[in-house]
């Protein structure tokens, strides 16, 4: 995984409330047990119509919005439990998510993949939302280090909390196997001390 420290980056709005795995990625996708491809298929039923072309007025087909933060309405990732929706969030690009709720399973199936879900209060979502609105080159700075998020638009922050495992998980750029190899000499030091 890539090292996650601060984050300043122009930001996608998505203002719809209870965005569901099964939007995030299709069923019809979840036949592949790997993460290569999933950033094409993220959100697809509103990306794409039946034929494969594209759907102008869906906000990821809009030339005028990039980054590589996602701004996303109330209750993001509800549904089942499927990882693949982790993984179209971050094969797409986004390596944050900013949102008022997110479903306990996707927040952590995210922090698992890299991806930073961030909790923001209703009033500032809605600022955020505000300022993309004003300027779509506006853009957020996210310091993982600080756990605080700011409007660049307005100067405005607010915290936000995180597992401290999972922080030092995304400032090392480890996944849970990567931070199992890191204690290997711990580890060993703590069994040769302690054999019977």
């Amino acid at each position: 995984m890539e090292k996650f420290q601060t984050l300043t980056s122009t930001y996608v709005p998505l203002p719809i409330e209870n965005v569901d795995t099964d939007q995030i990625i299709p069923a019809r996708f979840l036949k592949a047990t790997d993460k290569e491809g999933f950033g094409n298929n993220l959100f697809a039923d509103w990306r794409y119509n039946k034929d494969g072309s594209t759907k102008a007025d869906f906000v990821l087909n809009n030339p005028t919005y990039s980054g590589e933060i996602l701004v996303a309405g109330k209750n993001f990732g509800s549904g089942s439990s499927r990882e693949h929706a982790a993984w179209a969030v971050g094969g797409y690009g986004f390596k944050a998510v900013v949102s008022s709720f997110f479903a306990d399973i996707f927040r952590n199936n995210a922090l698992n993949n890299g991806v930073l879900p961030v909790i923001v209060t209703p009033e500032f979502l809605s600022e955020i939302f505000a300022s993309v609105n004003s300027d779509p080159k506006a853009t957020l700075t996210i310091n993982l280090v600080e756990q605080t998020i700011t409007n660049n638009a307005t100067g405005r922050s607010e915290g936000f909390e995180i597992n401290p495992y999972k922080k030092e998980c995304l400032l090392k750029g480890l996944d849970d196997i990567d931070y199992l190899l890191s204690k290997k000499g711990v580890t060993e030091k703590y069994e040769k001390e302690h054999t019977l």
